[in-house]
C-alpha cells in the first residue's frame, strides 16, 4: 500500500522574498511548514549570503519547475574591491589584499562593458556543482581545490549603479549558469587590485520580477488571516512562454488515458510543447506529433486539473 503524503495538496508558486544567511533549501522548508503543504521545490538555489526572488513550486506545479530553471535572471550586486576572500564573497576568509587604483566612472563602466557578451567562467569550488559525485563546495571545506572545465555564459547587460573609492554597485542580467560572484571577481582581476561581493539580490528570473516577492513575514501575517492562498500563482505560470491549445472534451479524454489527441495540433509545428487546456482549466504539457496530433507529455492529476 502506497504511504500516504502527510500535509495539505497545495498547489501553486510561491514567490518568496530570500532573506540573508538563510539557504535556499531551509527558506523552502520555512515555506512548505508555513503552507502545511504535501510537496514543495524551488528553482534555483540562492547563496546563503543572497536575498531576493526564489520561486517556490508547490503540488502540481513541482512538475514543470524545470522550465524555470532555463531561464535568465537579473542580479544587483554590491563589489567591495582590494580584497580576495576563497568564496568571492564576504563569507570566505581573505586570502590576498591589493591597493585599489583611482577608479572613476567613466574608466569602470568601459571595464564592465569588457564583461558584457558571451564569456568563459571557471565555476567557484564553492558551489553546488559535483566533482566524481560529491559537491565541489563539500570538497573546498576540506582544503581540496579540483580542476574545473570553463563553461560559457551571457552577460547580457552589466549596468553601473554606484561608484565608490574601493566599492561599486552593478546590477547584470545573465544566462543559466553565470555566478555572479565569480563575474566580480573576474572584474575585479581587471581593475588590477582583486575583489568579492559583499551583497547580492536576485530581483528577476525568467517572467518573475521582484514587485511580487513575499517575505516570511509578510507569508505569515498572510497565514494568520487564513488569505494565503493569494500568495499563490497558477501552476500554469511556469510555461506561460509555450503556444497554448485548447482541447475538446474527447481530446482531453483521450490524453488522460496517456493516448494522444488525434488531428488536435492545428498549426503548431512537430516536435514542439503545448500548453493544454479544457473548459478554461489547465491539464498540462503535450508535444506535437508528426501526424498533427497532440501526445501528453506531463499532466496534472486529474484530482488537480478535474475530469474532462
Amino acid at each position: 500500500m502506497a504511504r500516504r503524503r502527510r500535509g495539505l495538496p497545495v498547489n501553486g508558486v510561491l514567490l518568496l522574498d530570500k532573506p540573508r544567511s538563510v539557504s535556499s533549501n531551509h527558506a523552502l522548508q520555512r515555506a512548505r511548514r508555513l503552507f502545511q503543504a504535501q510537496k514543495a521545490g524551488h528553482t534555483g538555489t540562492l547563496d546563503p549570503m543572497a536575498t531576493g526572488l526564489l520561486p517556490i513550486c508547490f503540488g502540481e506545479a513541482t512538475k514543470f519547475s524545470s522550465h524555470l530553471l532555463e531561464a535568465d535572471k537579473v542580479y544587483r550586486t554590491r563589489v567591495e574591491l582590494g580584497t580576495v576572500t576563497d568564496t568571492g564573497d564576504a563569507e570566505g576568509e581573505v586570502v590576498e589584499r591589493r591597493e585599489v587604483p583611482a577608479l572613476d566612472e567613466a574608466g569602470l563602466r568601459e571595464t564592465l562593458t569588457r564583461f558584457v557578451g558571451e564569456i568563459e567562467q571557471v565555476p567557484p569550488m564553492h558551489s553546488a556543482l559535483k566533482h566524481q559525485g560529491r559537491k565541489l563546495y563539500e570538497l573546498a571545506r576540506e582544503g581540496k581545490t579540483v580542476e574545473r572545465a570553463a563553461r560559457r555564459v551571457t552577460v547580457y547587460d552589466a549596468r553601473l549603479l554606484a561608484c565608490e573609492e574601493a566599492a561599486f554597485e552593478m546590477e547584470v542580467r545573465v544566462s543559466k549558469g553565470t555566478y555572479i560572484r565569480t563575474l566580480a571577481e573576474d572584474i575585479g582581476q581587471a581593475l588590477g587590485c582583486g575583489g568579492h561581493i559583499s551583497e547580492l539580490r536576485r530581483l528577476k528570473t525568467g517572467p518573475f520580477e521582484s514587485e511580487g516577492m513575499l517575505s516570511l513575514e509578510a507569508l505569515e501575517r498572510l497565514i494568520e488571516d487564513a488569505a494565503q492562498d493569494s500568495a499563490l500563482l497558477p501552476v500554469d505560470v511556469l510555461v506561460a512562454h509555450l503556444p497554448r491549445r485548447d482541447m475538446s472534451a474527447a481530446g482531453a479524454r483521450c490524453l488522460r488515458f496517456g493516448q494522444a489527441a488525434t488531428g488536435e495540433a492545428g498549426d503548431l509545428p512537430a516536435d514542439s510543447l503545448t500548453r493544454l487546456y479544457h473548459a478554461d482549466a489547465f491539464l498540462g504539457l503535450g508535444v506535437v506529433t508528426a501526424a498533427g496530433d497532440i501526445a501528453p507529455r506531463r499532466l496534472l492529476s486529474s484530482a488537480v486539473a478535474g475530469s474532462a
